[in-house]
């Protein structure tokens, strides 16, 4: 499989179009979306017809910029223009298609990039995994019967299997980073602000949109595209005035990283904290000064909860009497046990995290960045809301070194960094202060570079080709 990186360079050159990576990536979805319900909108009309454009532009040498004829799927969390805009919900069924673009389609419209459909999602993207009422159960690439995590999972098996080379997700507590770490993908979770996002999530400035590639390199490369202005979102930053993708190379030699295998509060599988543990050994090994520690927090889930649920809640309120009735039975259990609090508990909640931001931004006085483990555990069985014989249903119980990062905006990179004794795939999380984006990528790429799990190719491709 070709990432964005190489796809580009065969653009140039004319050993490939737009036209066959098009056609390639609709094969892949027509041969294999079956087994992982990874996309649930095709569109390979108007996908074609754009990647002519594409070529032609190409071969005139008047690209219009580094999305240019790449196939491109985005999360049905997203509007685009003509299409449906489901969101996993049932409640939505009857919804007309969308007039507009949201901000990340808009750009990867003008950029040139070949958009060939939609994403699962759990219902409004509210948990660690991906199944629906809309459009079922998504399966992962190393293995139908796992979990592709969630909410982004749908993204990340399709990444994962060729289905377009890279996506657009979105992450409110991890929805682009556990389903990287399931899949042996990538995902970065920007800074907050640093992609406009419209219409406001429900989940309020816990959520942000971000890559989903196979390498740092392609999160870099789109992070670019989509870091753009759209007046539409009040609190999205200013522009950095540099692209992301000059960091790349500034490596870490003499970089104070700090590897907190638990954040004084998890517990892990063995092998994911050895994979932590190497992963630290090549980024030292590479000049980085890595020191064991934990930051000075404790687990922030009840505030976590109290806001999420309260988003979750207003949303499902927004369709009407009896909506409750109709939504994910694990969803109606949360908004009910989480979501209906009074806005003093919303502002005690606002007020930790509060908080938690001001000892991260303290922790990161002393420390560039922060390693720890994407997940305690590898892909469990799909269709589960946890794993076999797990504490609690609740998907944060299992995820609890992704929504820290979300309640303080700090930008968040999930790589691969190994493989179970039985083949699922290990992420390692690589966290640093906010606005700090930069610094983020240039660790991961380092780590990439020194290693080859994210080139290794999932059973489901054994025999493919392109």
């Amino acid at each position: 499989m070709l990432d964005v990186e190489q796809l580009l360079a065969a653009y140039r050159s004319g050993s490939i179009t737009p036209v066959e990576a098009t056609r390639a990536a609709l094969a892949r979805i027509e041969a294999l979306n079956d087994q992982v319900n990874a996309v649930v909108l095709v569109c390979p009309e108007s996908a074609l017809a754009a990647a002519e454009q594409s070529a032609r532009r190409w071969e005139a040498g008047t690209p219009l910029g580094p999305a240019d004829g790449v196939p491109t799927t985005i999360k049905d969390i997203f509007l685009a223009a003509g299409w449906p805009f489901r969101r996993g919900s049932l409640l939505t069924e009857d919804d007309p298609v969308a007039d507009e673009d949201a901000p990340v389609v808009a750009r990867l419209r003008e950029g040139g990039a070949v958009l060939l459909g939609k994403n699962a999602t759990p219902e409004f993207a509210w948990k660690g995994v991906t199944d629906s009422p809309h459009h079922g159960v998504t399966g992962n690439p190393w293995g139908a019967h796992l979990t592709a995590g969630g909410s982004s999972g749908g993204g990340a098996a399709a990444v994962g299997l060729g289905m377009g080379p890279w996506t657009v997700g979105t992450d409110g507590g991890g929805s682009v980073r556990i389903p990287a770490s399931f899949t042996g993908t990538v995902a970065f979770k920007p800074t907050y602000g640093r992609i406009p996002m419209y219409p406001p999530s429900p989940y309020g400035t816990l959520a942000h949109a971000g890559p989903m590639t196979r390498t740092v390199t392609d999160a870099a490369i789109m992070l670019d595209v989509l870091a753009q202005p759209d007046y539409r979102d009040w609190s999205a930053l200013a522009p950095t005035g540099s692209a992301f993708t000059n960091y790349l190379d500034h490596g870490v030699a003499g970089l104070r990283i700090a590897l907190s295998p638990t954040l004084g509060y998890g517990t892990n599988d063995p092998q994911i904290t050895a994979a932590l543990y190497a992963a630290a050994d090549v980024l030292a090994d590479a000049g980085a000064i890595v020191t064991e520690v934990d930051p000075p927090i404790t687990d922030p889930v009840d505030a976590f909860h109290a806001l999420w649920f309260a988003g979750a809640a207003k949303v499902v309120e927004g369709f009407g009497p009896g909506a409750i009735e109709r939504i994910d039975p694990m969803l109606r259990w949360a908004i009910e046990a989480y979501g209906r609090i009074d806005a003093s508990a919303y502002l005690d909640a606002t007020g930790t995290r509060m908080d938690l931001g001001v000892q991260m931004g303290a922790f990161h006085t002393s420390y560039d960045l922060l390693l720890t483990p994407t997940m305690p555990i590898a892909a469990f069985p799909a269709g589960q809301e946890a794993p076999d014989g797990w504490r609690s249903q609740m998907w944060t119980s299992w995820s609890p070194y992704t929504y820290p990062f979300n309640l303080t905006q700090q930008p968040a990179l999930s790589v691969p960094c190994g493989y179970t004794d039985d083949g699922r795939p290990i992420g390692l999380q690589i966290v640093g202060a906010r606005h700090d984006d930069g610094r983020v990528l240039g660790a991961g790429r380092a780590y990439q570079e020194r290693t080859d799990w994210h080139q290794r190719v999932p059973p489901m491709l054994a025999g493919a080709h392109g």
